[in-house]
């Protein structure tokens, strides 16, 4: 009787462990942007504001950027609550680049290249730029992550934990993102001055207390090649 006990517990301990494999190898579950409301973003949702002609190309369904000058472009209008999906890719190790959320339109008039507005950042780092980072200045580059940061720039946020350092960031709770060559998932919701991001399909970082909530959401080049593609968004109420 005992062997057989044996053998029952044995055998449900193996069937459980290949359970819990099978669903760590299923896919987690995105927000795709299908269904009523959303709309795709295009060459004609966007405008330019700091960038050369060639700095962003509308190719085959993806938004190729040069990452030369630093600068945005932004969309044609401007959104209150929202929420957006979008997939990017960095091209070379240590690339940097983002989404503006919120950006405040005056301090997109007149913008110089070189140059980025006020707004709040959803962060999109290479895993190596910290790295580079570290190697180029000398500096512990303890003050950010490679995994979806969000913060204000020049304007207000309160960010959610964990925190930066300073407190000026929001860290993500899990390293998500996937290294250069490699696509990777953002889903940003923006309702009532929150803002909460989920990098391939897990929620980690975010903040809450946004001024201003409303304003013109910019796709960021900044230094290196970067792609972007499946840029949706739809509004809420």
């Amino acid at each position: 009787m005992l062997g057989s006990s044996r053998q029952a517990f044995v055998k449900w301990s193996l069937v459980l462990v290949s359970l819990g494999m099978a669903a760590a190898d299923q896919p987690r579950a995105f927000v795709d942007g299908e269904g009523p409301g959303w709309k795709s973003l295009g060459k004609e949702d966007f405008r330019r504001v700091n960038d050369n002609e060639d700095t962003w190309q509308f190719v085959d369904g993806e938004i190729h950027c040069t990452g030369k000058p630093v600068g945005v472009i932004r969309t044609a209008e401007e959104f209150g609550n929202f929420e957006m999906v979008l997939e990017w890719k960095h091209l070379e190790p240590g690339g940097n680049s983002g989404v503006f959320v919120w950006t405040v339109p005056a301090s997109l008039e007149n913008l110089p290249p070189n140059r980025l507005p006020k707004g709040i950042e959803v962060q999109i780092l290479d895993n190596d730029f910290r790295t580079q980072y570290e190697k180029s200045s000398g500096k512990k580059g303890d003050w950010f992550t490679t995994h979806g940061d969000v913060f204000a720039v020049g304007v207000k946020l309160n960010p959610f934990e964990p925190r930066s350092p300073d407190g000026s960031r929001s860290f993500p709770r899990k390293e998500l993102s996937k290294s250069s060559g490699q696509w990777n998932h953002y889903y940003i919701r923006a309702i009532n001055g929150e803002v909460r991001l989920w990098v391939n399909g897990e929620e980690v970082s975010g903040g809450n207390g946004a001024d201003p909530a409303k304003g013109y959401i910019c796709l960021e080049s900044e230094g290196k090649p970067v792609r972007f593609r499946n840029v949706k968004i739809r509004r809420l109420p």
